[in-house]
């Protein structure tokens, strides 16, 4: 078969467990059971970055990273990937700037990952490029003149043309996309968004190719899924750790609602935060008999929009606990660190109610994570936002819209007094969803419809010393309750 190459904007180093975000999950999934390279950015800045690419290997998998200069990064990184693109994409045109500097340094960043990938490469590689930092790659790719299959896939949500037209330069991007051989989407909502950006007569066959630009594009749907086995694993074996017990000490009894979240404003934290004060206003019973864990590590915080939200959380946080908190107890516990993926999976297992809100969402995996920690026998209640890419696999969830607070506490009412019988049903029915669109049906689809190469699913006793491994290596942090 051909060999993968995988390239992102940052890659994980296989230092500790594999971390949560799906984007790394999902690389790592995937070579680990094709072996191949995985290239992207070291995570480290130099005024002087080295001419050529540092080398790792790992098993059958080689990680290729390159350093970016300091200003270099900020434009493209902060500037236009997460200034630009990324509050457009989730459809926040109110937090979407456009600097032409910053449009300039992105495409110098895919320029360069492009020469130093291309030293790389082979012939018959077949290349998958992961995301929206990374847009322009196969067009430089093609200036380099590799003629291998190349494929993208969009992590993210994809937005109509309504909203994408706010940026100056979106037909350039539309058309970047259409230097690839393979373009995935998260939902069919996305690719009918994308195609409606395509300029005419971009015209779609029925079976999802495009013609764009002199180029047939073929265009497909693959909703990222979670290791269910290694989950539910992990969230078995570590109720036992000294955390987690300390966790379930700490609540007396009471039942716990859990987020878990990285600290972004597409999330909908704050929301949430005022949902659960409205809950708490119109089912005062509930008054010192639930705890709601939020769980948000800081992310991007050099850019305002993030310190903002977190200055926000920290300060509603504390104004409801200040209001409802009796002397034995704290109704929020919000807390801004990271936690080794095993310990996120025990939180989630011992939670009655799971609140997945965000605002909007390629696909958030940590529903599907909720759905396979849980014990089937006692399972809790997930409440999904429909705003949400896993909300369209998950139908036994409480929907409800972020914006709802009135409907986000009648569903977390209504979600801490379901039967046991009608919670059984629900979570058989999400479990079996998880499990039809796992991480290996993902990674193995895309990868046949790129190259035509067939991987098999890992057999059971690969996965168990796979998790066996992954539960031996150091955690990533450590938590406090009381």
């Amino acid at each position: 078969m051909k060999r993968l190459v995988c390239v992102s904007n940052r890659i994980s180093l296989p230092r500790r467990s594999a971390p949560p975000g799906g984007l790394a999950v999902g690389v790592l999934a995937a070579l680990q059971h094709t072996g191949g390279l995985w290239f992207g950015w070291s995570g480290e800045t130099s005024e002087e970055p080295s001419a050529e690419p540092e080398l790792l290997v790992r098993g059958n998998i080689r990680f290729a990273t390159i350093d970016l200069q300091p200003a270099e990064f900020e434009a493209y990184y902060s500037g236009y990937c997460n200034s630009t693109l990324w509050p457009l994409f989730h459809y926040f045109p109110d937090r979407f700037t456009h600097d032409q500097h910053h449009y300039e340094a992105y495409h110098a960043v895919n320029a360069r990952f492009a020469r130093h990938l291309a030293k790389l490469l082979r012939d018959d590689d077949a290349v998958w490029v992961h995301d929206y930092q990374l847009i322009p790659l196969a067009a430089y790719l093609r200036q380099l003149h590799f003629q291998g299959p190349i494929g993208f896939f969009l992590h993210i949500p994809f937005p109509h043309l309504q909203v994408l037209r706010l940026l100056p330069n979106h037909a350039e991007l539309v058309r970047d996309l259409c230097q690839y051989d393979l373009v995935g989407f998260q939902t069919d909502d996305d690719l009918r968004s994308f195609l409606s950006c395509c300029e005419q007569p971009a015209v779609r066959s029925q079976d999802g190719v495009i013609e764009a630009g002199g180029r047939r594009v073929r265009l497909g749907v693959y909703p990222i899924g979670i290791d269910v086995d290694q989950v539910r694993a992990e969230a078995a074996a570590t109720q036992a750790q000294e955390t987690v017990e300390r966790l379930t000490a700490s609540l007396l009894g009471r039942k716990l609602i859990i987020g878990v979240d990285r600290l972004d404003y597409s999330k909908g934290l704050t929301e949430r935060f005022a949902a659960f004060e409205h809950f708490l206003e119109t089912f005062p019973d509930n008054k010192g008999k639930v705890t709601f864990l939020q769980i948000a590590p800081l992310s991007r915080g050099n850019v305002h929009a993030y310190s903002e939200i977190r200055e926000t959380l920290e300060r509603t946080a504390g104004r409801l606990n200040g209001r409802f908190a009796e002397a034995d107890w704290t109704p929020i516990r919000y807390l801004n660190r990271n936690c080794s993926h095993s310990t996120l999976m025990s939180f989630l297992r011992a939670a009655q109610v799971a609140l997945v809100t965000p605002v909007r969402d390629g696909m958030n995996l940590v529903a599907k994570e909720f759905v396979a920690a849980q014990n089937a026998d006692d399972p809790g209640v997930l409440i999904l936002s429909p705003m949400a890419g896993a909300a369209r696999e998950l139908g036994g969830a409480l929907q409800v819209n972020p914006y709802d607070k009135r409907g986000m506490a009648l569903a977390l009412q209504t979600a801490l007094n379901m039967p046991l019988e009608d919670r059984q049903q629900r979570h058989e029915q999400m479990l079996a969803a998880v499990r039809e669109h796992d991480i290996h049906s993902w990674y193995g689809r895309f990868v046949y419809d790129l190259s035509g190469a067939v991987i098999r699913r890992p057999t059971e006793a690969r996965a168990v010393r796979q998790i066996r491994n992954r539960r031996a290596e150091a955690t990533a942090g450590e938590f406090s309750f009381g």
